[in-house]
This record gives C-alpha cells, structure tokens and sequence, in this order.
C-alpha cells in the first residue's frame, strides 16, 4: 500500500545537517579575502568583509575596512549569528540525534532567529555603507555576500521547522497511526 505523508522521522537527521550546511556557508562568507564587491570590470577595486584593495595587475593596494565603525558592527553581527548559529546546531544534534527532546525545539528556532536577525542587519547595512564610502562606477556584490544571505535563508528555514515540529511529535516518534490512500475494505 501506499503511504501518503512526510517521513518525519528523517527530519531528526536533514536539519542538523541544514544547519552545518548554514554554518559552512557562515565561515566562507566571513573568511573570504574578496568576494563582497567588486567593481564592474572586477579589475580594479574588490571588499571583502575586512578590507577593501584598490590597484590594477599585481600593484594592489588593500586598507583595512575595520577602521569604520560600521565595519566593526558588520563583522561583528556576522560572528555573533555564527555563535548563535553553532549554539543552535549543538543544540539540535543533542535534542534530535542523541535522542527525542521536543522541548529544545522551539528554543533552538529561537535562537536561529536571533541569528537571522543580526546578519539580516549586518547583509544590509554593508552595502549601504560600503556605497556611501565608494562613489564612483558600479559596483556588484558578489559570491561571499551571497553566502552570507545564504545561510541566512537556510538559518530562518529551519527555524520555522525547529519552531513547526513540536506540533508533529507523534509523527516524528513513530507513533501516529499511518494513513492510506488505498484500503481494501
């Protein structure tokens, strides 16, 4: 017979591992050397979180970015989402894998959405003071920015689930009773 439904019980599993996904995606965006913006031609002038370099060939000029306030708050919003983040995945490997605690849940969707919250602050005050700082060409944000918006999306998923999955314990422990499309009565 067929089986209609969600197999919840493989949800103990896929959001422990979003998660690391999300804290992967977390530590490129953070420790990458370029990849926030470059300028339109990518050639001569590219940020990463850290610094900016302005040059052309092999004669790059780099200044550190951390001397604005407003870079210090992006790095450190950024890192306290990742603390929050691995918080949140230790948490949910304790809670699902090592056995059933629903009432960690709603606490590690909690704490997902804190962390969404500051690296939403943190991805959208970057390109406004980044663009205030620099105003000539176009600029494009590119791959570790959008690691970073990444594993925020990942982040507010599995928090909706986190916070979603209390309500469907008897699914995930195996003791619902199965319903059928198909019965032969």
């Amino acid at each position: 017979m067929f089986r209609c439904g969600i197999e919840y019980s493989r949800c103990r599993w896929v959001l422990p591992l979003l998660l690391l996904f999300a804290i992967i995606f977390d530590i490129i965006a953070i420790a990458a050397t370029s990849g926030w913006v470059e300028n339109e031609d990518a050639k001569s002038h590219y940020a990463s979180m850290w610094e900016q370099c302005r040059g052309q060939n092999d004669n790059w000029n780099c200044k550190p970015l951390t001397e604005y306030s407003w870079a210090q708050a992006v790095a450190a919003l950024m890192i306290l989402g990742l603390l929050f983040l691995i918080v949140a995945f230790i948490i949910s490997c304790l809670a699902l894998c090592c056995g059933l605690n629903f009432a960690l849940l709603p606490v590690i969707g909690g704490l997902l959405f804190i962390a969404v919250i500051l690296q939403i602050i943190a991805l959208v005050i970057y390109p406004i003071k980044f663009n205030e700082l620099i105003f000539e060409g176009h600029y494009y944000y590119t791959w570790a920015y959008g690691f970073g918006w990444g594993a925020t999306v990942l982040m507010f998923g599995c928090g909706i689930l986190f916070c979603c999955l209390p309500r469907y314990e008897d699914e995930v422990t195996g003791l619902a009773k199965f319903k059928y499309i198909y019965s032969s009565d």
